[in-house]
């Protein structure tokens, strides 16, 4: 299965065009599988987009991340 490609993603803290996001062949990734990564679902609503329990995830997120080591610029508060 593939990923349908779009015209941006996040990379390393920054929205890039998809074309530009590479990552070099001796990443810890490429080799490990070391990511961090939290699958959240959003729903539309009357009152518009809904992000069911964005708290709890982004909560998860951050720990996974500081678990990891991995330095995360932004705050839950930011990133809801």
């Amino acid at each position: 299965m593939s990923i349908p490609e779009c015209e941006y993603i996040w990379f390393d803290g920054e929205l890039v065009p998809w074309r530009e996001a590479k990552i070099h062949v001796l990443s810890h990734v490429v080799h490990y599988g070391s990511s961090v990564f939290e699958g959240m679902r959003c729903y539309g609503t009357p009152e518009g987009p809904a992000i069911f329990r964005l708290e709890p995830h982004l909560r998860r997120m951050v720990d996974s991340c500081r678990v990891y080591r991995m330095p995360i610029p932004y705050s839950t508060e930011q990133l809801g």
